[in-house]
Order: structure tokens, then sequence, then C-alpha cells
């Protein structure tokens, strides 16, 4: 099981807490922060975004890599999740910064003037992750709005083995190879760009703006893929749009922890979703409601699962261990790919036969059925054109806000 390591250090903490929050705010970095309950009444930690590991590449030693990533809910103060979650050895941070990234089109690696902060880690700006863990940076000041853009860099001195990252970012990240450009304003020696995330893992705000958080659990189609790159275009981001329009105390963060290739009971492209529950949902701060995606790629992958039984009792231990921390899941059913090259009838009938369940079999505490939302009214084995990118699984940027809107708000947080 993954470890999540709580950096703590005594009197950092204390002079953050008395600093930065009232003595209510929390520190917390999982559904402590008051999921299937009362939201909390004062400052408290909410996920705001969210990258779940899907494997590693190889390391950058001596540069600087510039991830950018998109907030779904504000704050007065930041936290940073780094990931050697998959990594084989100890990895070495020279130093880490978050920014507000310059808005511009096209984007660039500038951060707004006077947004940059230093990350440390029990007061240190360079700190040692073991492997197979991640570790929460200290709490920095910086109103973090919604729906905008940070900058978090990361430099790496030395060779510390493979990375771990998020290979399908659909987001242009800036690498520069000279060094530590960790501090930079502006961007001029981000000269490369990278089609990944790498180390950073999840961003936590702090503040009254939300309720909590809500997880997307699921593969390539919540990872975002044939959505336009560089938009914010997958179906978590248009459901956080939906969210951010409800007032604070119904409203939720989105954490996309989509990872393409995905698969419900095997490891393949990352853990399974089983066995990723702990690092990708419950650790995460203030979550209160997880939605499953998950099982197309164990119907259609190889190898193939063909009992529909094996994938409804993996939604039934999802179901348990969440609900057993007062979270609530809701279902989502699987979508057409009739005209894929993987898809056969006997695979149909397995995505059907799953698809009642999920409907009918009254486990989940509500359902988002995606597929009567996306399919073609006259081929349902198919996407509807309109919504179809052409490979015939996937979705357009149309298709992502139908699923978006196919989810019942009330459901989430009631």
């Amino acid at each position: 099981m993954t470890r999540v390591i709580m950096v703590r250090h005594l009197v950092a903490a204390l002079a953050t807490v008395l600093t930065l929050a009232t003595p209510c705010a929390r520190a917390d970095t999982g559904p402590g922060a008051g999921p299937g309950g009362a939201p909390a009444t004062g400052p408290h930690w909410t996920g705001t975004w969210e990258a779940a590991p899907s494997g590693t590449t190889r390391p950058r030693p001596g540069a600087s890599i510039r991830n950018v990533v998109h907030t779904s809910v504000g704050g007065e103060a930041v936290r940073v999740r780094i990931s050697n979650r998959l990594g084989t050895a100890p990895l070495r941070l020279g130093a880490v910064t978050v920014a507000l990234q310059e808005p511009g089109e096209p984007a660039e690696p500038d951060a707004v003037p006077g947004s940059m902060r230093t990350v440390t880690f029990a007061g240190a700006a360079s700190v040692v992750v073991p492997p197979g863990t991640d570790l929460l940076g200290d709490p920095v000041r910086l109103r973090i709005p919604a729906d905008a853009n940070l900058l978090v860099s990361v430099h790496t001195p030395a060779d510390s083995g493979p990375a771990t990252y998020h290979r399908s970012a659909h987001q242009t990240n800036f690498l520069a190879r000279d060094g530590d450009r960790t501090a930079d304003e502006r961007g001029t020696r981000y000269t490369a760009d990278l089609g990944n995330w790498f180390y950073v893992t999840g961003v936590d705000v702090l503040g009254t703006h939300a309720r909590g958080s809500v997880v997307t659990l699921g593969d390539s189609i919540t990872d975002g893929t044939g959505s336009t790159p560089d938009t914010n275009h997958r179906w978590p981001d248009r459901l956080a749009a939906r969210l951010r329009d409800l007032p604070a105390y119904r409203r939720l963060g989105v954490l996309n922890a989509g990872i393409s290739g995905n698969r419900l009971l095997l490891a393949g492209s990352g853990p399974s979703a089983l066995d990723r529950l702990d690092a990708d949902v419950f650790s995460r701060a203030g979550v209160r409601a997880v939605i499953v995606m998950e099982g197309i790629n164990d119907i259609k992958g190889t190898p193939e699962q063909r009992d529909p039984r094996a994938l409804e009792d993996a939604y039934r231990r999802i179901v348990t261990r969440a609900h057993a921390l007062g979270i609530r899941v809701v279902g989502a059913t699987i979508t057409p790919y009739g005209g894929h090259p993987a898809w056969t009838e006997a695979r149909e009938a397995v995505r059907q036969e799953v698809n009642a369940f999920l409907r009918e079999g009254g486990l989940f505490d509500a359902v988002a059925d995606f597929d009567a939302a996306v399919r073609d009214p006259a081929d349902p084995y198919r996407i509807s054109p309109a919504y179809d990118p052409g490979d015939h699984l996937h979705f357009n940027d149309a298709g992502m806000r139908a699923m978006a809107d196919t989810v019942d708000l009330r459901t989430l947080a009631p």
C-alpha cells in the first residue's frame, strides 16, 4: 500500500496554522476534512487538482520541469503533493515552486509577477522522497483563484532513477535543461515542451470556498483522450465548471484520477483501480464522493474479462470501502464503442450486462448513465457521431460536455 507521508514538523506546522488560518483550519489529507457529515465551518483543506501516477519514464537530471495544472476551486493558501510512488530509488528534489501562470494565448511558462512561492517540506527547500511514497509540502500563502492555471516547477539535480509521471496530460508543460529554473518568473529558459506531468500528483487549497471534493476514478475517457488539448475540456473539467456555479456550501473541487488504459481488476497502465483507491481517492483532501467510470479496458483489453460478475464484485468492493469512510459513490455506465477494432458481439454482451447491473443493482448511491447520454439513437452500440472524435471509443469536447451534464449534482454531497 502506498504510504502518504504527512509533513508536520512541529514548529513549522504550528507557525503555519497560526499564520494561514483560524484555529479551526485543518491539515488533513483525506476524508477527515468532513466526508459524509456536515461540511466544515471554518477554513479547511480541499483538493483542487489531481493527476494519478500512471507509470515511470526516464529522469531529467539537472533539469527543471514546469508543470501546468488547472484549479477547480480556489483558496487562500496552497499545498502541493509530490510523488515518487512508482520510483525505485530515492528522489532528490533540489527545489519546488508554485506560482500563478500568466494568462495568454498560447499559454507560456511565465508566472504572474509577484506570485512565485517556494514550496518547503518540513521547512526545508530541498527534499528526498523515498521510493513508493507521496510527500505533502508545507502550506504556502498564495491566493489561488478557481478555474486558473498554476505552475508547479521541480528541479531534479541528479539522476534519481525512473521518474513517476502521468503520461497523458493533454496539457503543454515545459522543460528547462540548464539547471534550477524553478524560481524564474519569466519562462524564457523553458525551451522544450512536455506532454506529461512529472512528479506532481495533487494540489490542495485552504479556505471556505468549497464543501469538499469529488474524485473521478476512470480510464482514458476520464483522462481526457479525444478532447482538445490545453483547453481543460475533459468531462471532469466540465463537471467542475457546473459545480462552480453552486453556492460554496454545495460546491466541490474536482479531482481527476483518470489514467489512460486503466483497468478495474488488473495492473497495466498504472495500478488497477482497486489497488490505487487509497492513494488516488481516499487519501485526498476533503473527499465526499467518487464517480467510478472503469471497466471498458477490462472488457476489451488483453486478457479480456468475460465474466460480468468479476466486474460487479469489484464495484462492490469499491463501494464498501468508500462507504466505510462516509464517501458517496456514483456509478457511471460504460459507454459504447461499436466500430472500434476491439468491439465484438461477445464483448458487447458483457458491457450490456454490466451496465444493467450498474443501473438496476441498487449498489450505488446514484448512477450517471453516460451510455444513454452519448449513444447513437440509430445504433446504440455506437457513440453518437456528434460526440465521436473518430476512434469510436473516446469523446470530443461536445461528448465530454454531454457526459458531465449527465451527473446529478445533488447526488454528490446532498
